[in-house]
């Protein structure tokens, strides 16, 4: 019910997110057929000036070479407002792509704790001995994670709780996905690969680490590690010391 609700909403926001982006796009190609209509003008003056120059006066050629200079600052002026329209287009739709990017992170956690309460609630969990179970209690973290409750202030747990945005995306995704999408250029890039985040990530152990998260796939991981995990880099790094 919740989702449904949820789904509502969500398609109520975008509701009119097709007639501003239809409007930003008409106004760019109006603003193109303007650009073309001055670019042929700059080319119908400077014939004239090029024919005619030797005829003209110095008061002359100045007056015409003015017109075809003020034509250049209209031209560009067209040119910055279509920047400008672009600039805005895109992040109308990339707040809603982000907005989606983070409920669909918030959901998927969600639904991790759900799935570890109904797993520790099975016939398996609930055939757990008195002193196991009182164990795996105590080594639970505040929800559920299987962390000691002495790791909430490593360095570890520090970096996790401002780990990228989107460092749990609810669908796997591959390197080559990414590398196929659009990227905001003030995103910031992690890993040796230089790329945004996406996936699942881990970060390095090393406080000093220049570069702090990675992806599994290019770190050669499919699971988290258990303990402290440290890059390639710093593992070399550790190595010449």
């Amino acid at each position: 019910m919740a989702t449904a609700i949820y789904l509502e909403h969500y398609l109520d926001s975008i509701e009119n997110l097709p007639c501003e982006l239809q409007r930003n796009f008409s106004l760019m190609r109006d603003l193109d057929n303007r650009t073309e209509e001055k670019k042929g003008e700059i080319d119908k003056l400077a014939e004239e000036y090029i024919s005619s120059v030797r005829n003209l006066a110095s008061e002359q050629r100045v007056e015409h070479l003015q017109k075809i200079q003020c034509a250049y600052s209209k031209c560009k002026e067209f040119s910055d407002d279509k920047v400008q329209l672009a600039m805005q287009t895109y992040e109308m739709v990339d707040k809603h792509i982000r907005r989606l990017d983070a409920d669909l992170a918030r959901f998927e956690n969600e639904l991790k704790e759900k799935l570890e309460v109904s797993s520790y609630d099975s016939p398996e969990g609930r055939g757990l001995k008195k002193g196991e179970g009182r164990g795996l209690r105590e080594k639970r973290g505040p929800k559920g994670r299987g962390r000691k409750s002495s790791d909430e202030d490593s360095p570890r747990k520090k970096k996790l709780k401002n780990s990228p945005e989107l460092s749990d995306a609810l669908l796997p995704m591959q390197p080559s996905d990414v590398l196929d999408m659009p990227v905001d250029p003030n995103e910031p890039t992690y890993c040796l690969c230089h790329q945004v985040s996406y996936g699942e990530m881990i970060g390095c152990d090393n406080p000093d680490c220049p570069i702090e998260w990675f992806h599994f796939a290019c770190v050669d991981l499919a699971t988290k590690p258990k303990g402290k995990w440290f890059c390639p880099r710093c593992t070399q790094d550790k190595k010449k010391k």
